[in-house]
């Protein structure tokens, strides 16, 4: 059994990320195994709130040049939650608004 801190990674604050809080939408980088359902329960169990849908995102690492040699940066795999309308909001977020 996976940790809840072991799915929601770290939040993923940009601009347009925070443009979705007006719609209760967080965004979260987790863990690339992790699929809608242990990602909706990790965020229920972790924040308290009430979650009613989740929306996935996989990022293909970006290709980097270090010298002479080049690589790519690891896979990032994205969450957009979106709360219910009867739940609170996630304190971490609303005081960055």
């Amino acid at each position: 059994m996976k940790m809840v801190q072991d799915i929601i990674i770290k939040p993923i604050i940009t601009e347009n990320s925070m443009k979705g809080i007006a719609d209760r939408k967080y965004t979260f980088q987790v863990a690339t195994n992790a699929n809608k359902i242990e990602i909706a329960k990790a965020v229920e169990e972790l924040f308290g709130v009430k979650v009613a849908k989740v929306n996935t995102i996989s990022v293909k690492g970006h290709f980097r040049r270090q010298g002479l040699k080049g690589g790519y940066r690891a896979d990032v795999k994205k969450a957009i939650i979106t709360l219910t309308a009867d739940s609170k909001g996630i304190e971490f977020f609303e005081g960055m608004n």
